[in-house]
């Protein structure tokens, strides 16, 4: 096993990029201004719309966020795992409507397949190029060998399903099947044959679609046999992004609840004076920061085993970290909900932002049960 660094690796320059982050955020991300831009319709049977700032893109692009974790042979700023669970961190603190957590886990597979082509894709991400994974099938299993892709003579079949912001990606990483194993391969989102059917969720934070692949021409980013390993290497980066993400909505659902309750008064005294709401929003506190600690230690692990000697261990962390910040998800968000009684029911409150992008993280790569799961097949093994 790696010894981990102190302070999960967290120096001065992710310190300065988390501080820059929660700033930027802060000036052109306020919730009310989330609201306004992608609640603004509360119409059920309302189209389904993509809705983000393409100009906020650009000036996190500018920042370097984009190419943070892109290696520095690949030109980007090569920074460890731990700056990007920072990022995601701020981001999921902010409800941010973009595809920076799509193409930072598209960043983590491309960094996993050693390849020229994986390269020149990494530094385009670097430059600000939106990519996302179309890795999932029907059944909403992301395991390499299931894909619902077939590739022959370079060409792509099938459908990708449960694909994270195809609305706003420019490029699409696939994986199919070919005769000698799983391949990776990049299409650009408006190729010929591409056909990308947008799914009605409920966190209008973001968007998902399926996307029909019909004789589509790919390149080649993984050879067949080689994809698998790739995904699975990248998976425990993913789910500690994801887990972060949650994190910093949970710290959201938190601090705006507990403003709440030290301003709603209801029998003469404030709602946080009371002991049946204090007490759960301290639980919420110590699951967050349960959450916080496993995600960081995760990306930490990672970052500490470059070459994948530990890959075992840094499995087991980040499923730990991902069931951890499942469950704080949900409980978080009712909690909010609950604390700020009547209008916590509304859509003029903005908890339900913050509740759906929850609920929406806690499913996306495995919710906490399937994580204990997995945890306990690699801890003692599976059911005979």
């Amino acid at each position: 096993m790696q010894e981990q660094p102190k302070n999960f690796g967290f120096g001065e320059d992710e310190t300065m990029l988390r501080d820059s982050a929660r700033k930027f955020f802060s000036d052109h991300c306020s919730a009310d201004k989330i609201h306004r831009q992608v609640a603004s319709n509360p119409n059920i049977h309302r189209n389904i719309e993509c809705l983000w700032d393409k100009g906020l893109w650009q000036q996190i692009t500018d920042l370097g966020w984009t190419a943070a974790c892109v290696p520095e042979s690949a030109g980007g700023i090569g920074m460890p795992l731990v700056a990007a669970v920072a990022l995601a961190e701020e981001a999921g603190r902010a409800a941010f409507p973009s595809p920076l957590i799509a193409t930072f886990n598209t960043t983590f597979v491309l960094r996993e397949c050693a390849s020229a082509t994986a390269d020149s894709l990494l530094a385009d991400i670097a430059t600000g190029t939106p990519m996302t994974l179309a890795i999932t099938n029907k059944a909403g299993s992301w395991e390499p060998e299931d894909t619902d892709v077939s590739v022959t003579a370079g060409k792509l079949n099938g459908s990708a399903w449960f694909v994270q912001d195809a609305g706003k990606a420019e490029g699409l990483l696939v994986s199919a099947r070919a005769a000698a194993g799983i391949g990776l391969y990049y299409v650009n989102s408006n190729a010929a044959g591409v056909t990308i059917k947008a799914d009605g969720i409920i966190d209008l934070t973001r968007d998902q679609a399926h996307i029909n692949l019909s004789h589509v021409d790919a390149i080649e980013v993984a050879a067949p046999g080689t994809g698998a390993a790739a995904i699975r290497h990248a998976l425990p980066a993913i789910q500690a992004i994801v887990a972060a993400d949650m994190v910093g909505a949970g710290e959201w659902l938190l601090q705006t609840t507990v403003e709440y309750a030290k301003v709603r008064v209801q029998f003469d005294r404030p709602l946080g004076f009371f002991q049946a709401v204090k007490h759960p929003l301290v639980n919420v506190m110590i699951e967050i920061d349960k959450a916080k600690s496993l995600a960081y230690n995760a990306a930490c692990a990672i970052d500490s085993d470059p070459q994948r000697l530990d890959f075992a261990n840094t499995e087991k962390l980040a499923h730990m970290a991902k069931a951890c910040a499942s469950e704080m998800a949900v409980f978080s968000s009712s909690r909010a909900v609950q604390f700020h009684g009547g209008i916590g029911f509304t859509w003029e409150c903005y908890v339900h932002l913050f509740f759906k992008r929850q609920m929406h993280n806690q499913a996306l790569y495995g919710d906490a049960r399937y994580h204990r799961t997995k945890l306990a097949d690699l801890l003692i093994g599976k059911a005979a």
